[in-house]
């Protein structure tokens, strides 16, 4: 019995002083065969058609006038990050909703010459609140060489998901382009949107 009450004691300490950097629980996500069964019904369903066409809609908007954009969403474009977060906080789609959209967006780069480097879930104390990051990285094939000069699609690709005590917080994604003479210059972001949104 004394050695189930330290493990415990250690545990809690370890998600005590759980970080970003050391995480309590860190581990690679596996979708079960019912999550991968409820997210190709969700694929076909109205709640994906209604997200992507907002998206799309807020994405035009924001291009010709960035101010008029839906405060539930932000805009990333600085010369080698480009993306977009989605404050899911402000919004009423369950996790279940955005877990499927996060895997969604995963499927749609990974159509187009990418892979994945890595999927994973680190979950960590924080003063107010446990949080859960899942992530997707996702890097461009590179192996086609021209003029000396590797082509890098849109170059790096992030998705992540952030839950607070399992509530939906922020989703993000961005797209990150290597700064090297080695490579052509990435790919146009817009293009990208394109695309994620189908």
């Amino acid at each position: 019995m004394p050695g189930i009450w330290n493990y415990l004691k250690s545990l809690f300490k370890e998600v005590e002083h759980s970080s970003p950097s050391q995480p309590a629980l860190h581990e690679l996500i596996i979708r079960s065969d019912e999550e991968q069964q409820d997210y190709e019904q969700w694929k076909e369903g109205l709640i994906r058609r209604r997200l992507l066409d907002w998206l799309s809609d807020q994405y035009a908007i924001y291009r010709v006038s960035p101010n008029d954009i839906d405060e539930a969403l932000d805009f990333l474009d600085n010369p080698t990050s480009k993306g977009f977060v989605i404050h899911f906080y402000k919004t009423n789609y369950t996790p279940r909703e955005v877990t499927h959209l996060f895997d969604y967006l995963k499927e749609q780069v990974l159509q187009h010459n990418y892979r994945t480097q890595i999927s994973d879930s680190r979950i960590y104390n924080r003063p107010d609140w446990v949080e859960t990051t899942e992530r997707h990285y996702l890097k461009p094939r590179i192996n086609t060489k021209t003029d000396d000069k590797l082509h890098q699609a849109y170059g790096n690709v992030m998705i992540e998901l952030e839950l607070h005590d399992d509530k939906v917080h922020n989703l993000r994604f961005r797209a990150t382009s290597y700064q090297d003479r080695q490579f052509h210059e990435a790919q146009e972001f817009r293009e990208l949107m394109g695309v994620v949104l189908g």
